[in-house]
């Protein structure tokens, strides 16, 4: 039973990096369930959404086991996500001992960042980009960039001392305000709309959104309701943000 108990646990451990990682609750449930059949798991019936997750699985000797997950918080890993598709589809084919399961997963959860500069230099070209998109001058695509920065820096401090989600989205939309109207002082933006624009766009919860559109069009109602929620208190998060600033400080001056 001990081993038993383990093995599920460690494939519950599969299914949670997947949904901290951002991927649509049908395939997580999936996952789940091909892993425990592989393992020997005559059934198994698991109920996930956004917050939480309870699966119940049946032995083969009739033994009823059943563990839960509490998800604290959500983000988007696609190679996170990839690397555990690829784990449960080795599973599927030929399922390893358990200690190597446990090591294969560990590595997953705590796979390292590749190529720090790529996030960073994302930011400066989305923010840029859409600045001068939305009507800027190159001199609101360079503010919009130097404002990214501070936008970025903010999401790894906040990401590092576990910042609630929506209180980090307040912050970081307000700094970058605040950073955006310095900007224009300074003379090195001209137009202040565009450059908030041009960074608000690394703020909306666009993956977010679609996934609960996934969720409720594959029939997960519940756990695509609170995923667009979610994301509509993201949004309204990111328009606190800015308001706190521009009301305080004139607006586009």
């Amino acid at each position: 039973m001990e081993q038993e108990e383990q093995i599920l646990c460690a494939i519950l451990d599969a299914g949670e990096t997947l949904l901290v990682s951002g991927a649509e609750v049908a395939r997580v449930e999936d996952t789940i369930r091909r892993m425990a059949l592989a393992y020997g798991f005559v059934r198994t019936d698991v109920l996930s959404i956004t917050a939480s997750m309870i699966v119940t699985a049946w032995t083969a000797r009739g033994a009823t086991l059943t563990q839960t997950r509490r998800i604290v918080a959500r983000s988007t890993d696609l190679r996170r996500i990839e690397a555990v598709n690829a784990l449960s589809r080795a599973v599927c084919a030929a399922p390893p001992p358990l200690a190597v399961l446990r090591e294969r997963i560990d590595s997953i959860r705590h796979m390292p960042e590749e190529g720090r500069w790529q996030l960073p230099l994302a930011y400066l070209l989305v923010s840029g980009s859409f600045a001068v998109f939305f009507g800027g001058t190159a001199r609101d695509g360079l503010a919009a960039m130097l404002c990214s920065m501070l936008l970025y820096a903010i999401g790894r401090a906040g990401a590092r001392i576990r910042l609630q989600p929506l209180v980090l989205t307040v912050v970081g939309a307000a700094a970058m305000c605040f950073a955006a109207v310095i900007t224009v002082w300074l003379g090195i933006g001209q137009a202040l709309d565009k450059i908030v624009i041009g960074n608000i766009m690394l703020l909306i919860p666009g993956i977010a959104l679609l996934t609960s559109l996934r969720d409720m069009i594959v029939g997960d109602t519940i756990s695509g309701l609170l995923g667009a929620f979610e994301a509509l208190l993201r949004a309204l998060a990111i328009a606190a943000g800015c308001a706190l600033v521009l009301l305080q400080m004139g607006g586009a001056a």
